[in-house]
């Protein structure tokens, strides 16, 4: 898969993107992830990626010139509603406080694209006319960031998991909290008493049947807890 990420702020996605399994998949040629400014899009001396808004008020918006440019440098075309977008051409997200929310199986559906190009906005957002070449907007919670390149980072990391070889237990990957809709269940490892709290005895028993069992019963009361919103679902 290939990624690439359209800021003004290249040098936050140093750190998390040279670290852990984004590191190993990306050495293993599993993920392609390329990191652009959109200040080298401008075309003035003071590389200027935003301006006041029209009709007024506070903060300032980034401007539209610089983004398109860029995005047509990725081979990016003008959204189509009467176009299905094939899953190998560039799918643009544009991370955004007014986007659908981030969930397991939206970041099914994004790993089976081939390629995929995320905008990052700042300010008080992008010129809506870019837009038109936007093919989804998402967002990780309902709160705001200082920008897109946060949320970006989690939405990499967590299509990165779902990519074959980036872990290497894939059955780790579909054990985990939502990806069956429900929340994981609880985990233990030596020692088998620890101040004078014990392990549950069915994890030593060696019966994977009752273990299995013991699992599933624990992912669904702790689901009814603490998120009982997801058993409606």
């Amino acid at each position: 898969m290939r990624i690439d990420i359209l800021t003004i702020f290249p040098e936050m996605f140093e750190g998390p993107l040279t670290c852990s399994l984004l590191a190993k998949a990306r050495e293993k040629k599993i993920l392609d992830i390329n990191c652009s400014d959109i200040r080298s899009f401008t075309k003035d001396k003071h590389n200027t990626v935003d301006d006041r808004p029209f009709g007024g008020g506070p903060g300032m918006v980034m401007k539209p010139e610089p983004i398109y440019s860029a995005l047509k440098s990725l081979g990016v075309k003008k959204k189509n509603s009467l176009y299905k977008k094939p899953l190998k051409k560039p799918y643009v997200i544009y991370m955004s406080p007014q986007g659908q929310k981030l969930d397991t199986q939206k970041v099914k559906k994004l790993s089976k694209y081939e390629h995929l190009v995320l905008l990052c906005g700042h300010y008080e957002g992008i010129d809506e006319r870019v837009m038109s070449w936007v093919d989804e907007e998402i967002s990780i919670g309902d709160y705001v960031l200082t920008g897109g390149e946060i949320p970006a980072m989690v939405l990499i990391d967590s299509v990165a998991r779902m990519l074959p070889d980036v872990v290497q237990d894939k059955s780790s990957v579909e054990q985990d909290s939502f990806y069956d809709g429900i929340l994981d269940y609880p985990h233990y490892t030596r020692p088998a008493k620890f101040k004078n709290m014990k392990v549950p005895d069915v994890l030593l028993s060696g019966n994977h049947a009752e273990i299995e069992k013991w699992r599933k019963q624990q992912s669904y009361e702790r689901t009814k807890i603490r998120r009982p919103d997801l058993l409606k679902k």
